[in-house]
């Protein structure tokens, strides 16, 4: 399924936070490495664990761990770890910055009338003093963390209650995201997704995804939607 007809009739704009509207990876990357550094293991770099992001901090720590996508540590390890880089982690939140091209993109799809969201992954103990540091905040009507619901991306749950709060039919919402999660979560729930080229979508590039565009920066997205 895809909307193909540009530009596309739209309400709402809901955005994904880390590799879409901030570069985390960074950060991110450093927490996992000053982690392990404390346990006496060895360090891996920086692409590897950008590699690793997408799915939230649990499974970051759990492949910094284990070298794997996929593998569950020693649960004991885990619990030990976890602490460790949520102490780095809030220590280098705010280091984060939008990508280019972030803050034109949402001043004008606000000039424009669009209402916006955010939805990410992150937990809401990072998300929220993150958006209101970096100064994005005031933007969003609505933020969904990865814990504000039952389900996260790519479960469709979170796309189809911001558009129950905005009062909008689902389709005539915008998701852009920067990964398979949001292609995944987007086509579940019914409503198009765009997505950056620059993010973190595990290290592959976003243009083999069911999409409905790849759009070079946010403000490039205002070209193929109108408001409704």
């Amino acid at each position: 399924m895809g909307f193909r007809n540009f530009p596309l009739a739209i309400s709402a704009v809901v955005i994904d936070l880390d590799g879409t509207l901030l570069h985390t990876a960074p950060e991110l990357a450093e927490s996992a490495n000053r982690m392990l550094r404390d346990m006496g293991r060895p360090p891996v770099s920086q692409d590897l664990l950008m590699s690793y992001i997408g799915n939230g901090i649990s499974w970051l720590v759990k492949r910094a761990l284990t070298g794997d996508m996929h593998a569950e540590p020693d649960a004991a390890l885990y619990d030990k770890a976890l602490p460790i880089f949520e102490k780095h982690y809030t220590e280098l939140l705010l280091q984060s910055k939008p990508f280019a091209g972030v803050v034109q993109g949402l001043d004008a799809m606000k000039a424009a009338g669009f209402r916006l969201g955010c939805i990410t992954n992150k937990v809401a103990r990072y998300t929220e003093p993150l958006l209101q540091g970096i100064g994005l905040a005031h933007y969003f009507d609505i933020v969904l963390s990865g814990d504000t619901l039952p389900e996260k991306k790519p479960h469709p749950l979170p796309l189809l209650h911001s558009a129950k709060f905005f009062g909008i039919p689902v389709d005539r919402m915008l998701l852009i995201g920067d990964s398979l999660n949001d292609a995944v979560a987007a086509r579940a729930a019914g409503c198009p997704v765009f997505c950056v080229p620059y993010g973190y979508n595990h290290g592959e590039p976003v243009d083999g995804l069911d999409l409905d565009a790849v759009i070079a920066d946010l403000p490039a997205a205002l070209k193929l939607i109108e408001r409704v």
